[in-house]
């Protein structure tokens, strides 16, 4: 990976992959940053950094989304929304929604875990994007916003009481913020709380994801009335969005905005505007810190002078030990004797086979690079059953996939391709093999286009990758057998990945 030589800027995005909802701290001189993760497992990602410009993921805050029963299965859509991080008597709290459940709250000494199990605070369909605020006078609050299509209301933003360890509601929830009552605000959501000179700050997106802008609300309570400000707008930049994230002071004086925006395929990517308080106590961010627009900066000088490293989160894996790294996660939240630890490599039970490799569970997926890559491993099958199959698919609401499988005729290559059009997956190439084992490369371009080689075999399944939904697509290593036979045991080796960034 080419890294970034002008130590004096850095460029946006910081994270070029998929960081849906980022919320950020600092404590101390480490700056610490949470994201969702929707139906994956294990959830709530924990990134780390020392400068806000290049991040580490240190671990993740939850195991799998609860039930367990529910989310063995992929729930699209479903799981951990928007989160927020805050560190307050000495722990580190993450407040995640289920939408369809309510609001959790886990919680660890240190970020890095090990975090506790997820704490059902505030029941209830549709409640979202939750953040909570520790006030000086010793309450506490919780703000959070509405999702239609569980709840009935949206645009809303709504604060309640709540006790000081986040363990129980103690008020009753009033809406402070109607969106329909301010001129073309739509999709009011993600509100992070703050407090500074008095008064209280909840900063939101509206407008919609791919569409919206960032927003700034005050009052002199946490209960309004609040006025605002849109303080970042795409503009007359590539930038679409600006969206939802939050607000951190670098310990120096300064000030910073992390946010992200949707680039479809590739997710929801990492951007850190510069921020200043003006003269009359509103936030300015991105270009008008300089006497600009207010819309995003592309290069800004870095907060402390260090160099910026790789710009996505792809990363090879040798799976030491026989284990994935913590750089994947599953599809679901799966049984633990899903990875098989004899002999080198990675064994994945396979799941049972419905002919759709986005319906399995057992899948393990890392994030596709925001830049054009190349990856390969090698896939074998270890088990001898009828029909079954493993390999490494590009994995969205569509997918395409190469590897091996059991066929009538015997062992072979594979190239398939299933949109949702589709009523079964489309076999685009096949050849013989001498034995179950092949190394299976991907090269995805700068357009999304899909390309495979299976050996030294080139295939082009004329297949452009897309998002999955609420989430950019992933490169997906899996294996699987019919219903009711042995499972399929695939197994995966020496996973390489290079992202080409410019």
């Amino acid at each position: 990976m080419k890294l970034i030589e002008d130590v004096s800027s850095y460029r946006n995005p910081i994270i070029d992959a998929d960081v849906p909802d980022p919320d950020a701290i600092r404590v101390g001189d480490r700056f610490y940053l949470v994201a969702s993760s929707f139906h994956r497992a294990p959830g709530l990602p924990i990134f780390a950094s020392d400068d806000l410009v290049t991040w580490e993921r240190i671990g993740h805050a939850l195991d799998g989304s609860v039930p367990e029963a529910w989310f063995a299965q992929p729930r699209h859509g479903g799981g951990v929304w928007a989160p927020s991080i805050r560190h307050h008597d000495g722990f580190f709290h993450v407040v995640y929604p289920d939408p369809d459940q309510g609001v959790f709250v886990v919680t660890a000494v240190d970020p890095a875990g090990p975090w506790s199990e997820p704490h059902l605070l505030l029941p209830g369909l549709g409640i979202i994007d939750p953040c909570p605020l520790w006030d000086d006078d010793g309450r506490t609050f919780l703000v959070h916003g509405w999702a239609r299509s569980r709840a009935g209301r949206k645009n809303i933003v709504t604060v309640i009481a709540v006790d000081a360890e986040l363990r129980n509601p103690i008020g009753s929830a009033i809406d402070v913020i109607d969106g329909d009552l301010l001129d073309g605000f739509s999709t009011l959501e993600g509100p992070k709380f703050y407090k500074r000179d008095g008064e209280y700050w909840i900063f939101a997106p509206a407008g919609g994801v791919a569409t919206g802008w960032q927003t700034v609300f005050r009052a002199p309570t946490p209960f309004g009335p609040y006025e605002h400000r849109i303080t970042l707008a795409q503009g007359q930049t590539p930038v679409n969005g600006p969206h939802q994230g939050a607000w951190v002071d670098d310990g120096h004086g300064g000030h910073w905005f992390l946010h992200f925006q949707d680039r479809d395929v590739y997710g929801r990517v990492l951007h850190l505007q510069p921020m200043a308080w003006g003269a009359d106590g509103w936030p300015v961010m991105g270009e008008a810190v300089s006497g600009g627009d207010a819309q995003p900066v592309l290069r800004h000088p870095t907060p402390f002078g260090t160099a910026q490293g790789p710009r996505t989160l792809a990363r090879s894996d040798d799976f030491v030990d026989g284990r994935p790294s913590d750089h994947w996660q599953w599809e679901a939240r799966v049984d633990p004797e899903t990875v098989v630890g004899e002999g080198s490599g990675l064994g994945l039970r396979g799941s049972p086979d419905g002919g759709n490799v986005r319906t399995l569970p057992r899948v393990l997926s890392q994030n596709l690079p925001g830049q054009p890559c190349v990856a390969h491993v090698e896939v074998a099958l270890q088990t001898s059953g009828a029909d079954e199959r493993a390999g490494i698919a590009v994995l969205g609401r569509d997918y395409a996939w190469a590897g091996i499988r059991r066929a009538d005729a015997g062992i072979e290559a594979v190239v398939a391709v299933r949109t949702r059009d589709d009523q079964a997956e489309r076999v685009i190439a096949t050849f013989p093999l001498d034995d179950a084992r092949i190394r299976v490369g991907v090269t995805v371009d700068a357009d999304a286009r899909v390309r495979f080689t299976l050996g030294a075999t080139p295939v082009d399944p004329q297949f452009t990758a897309v998002e999955g939904h609420w989430v950019g697509a992933s490169l997906s290593l899996f294996a699987a057998a019919p219903y009711g036979a042995p499972e399929a045991i695939g197994r995966f080796a020496d996973f390489t990945i290079d992202a080409q960034e410019s």
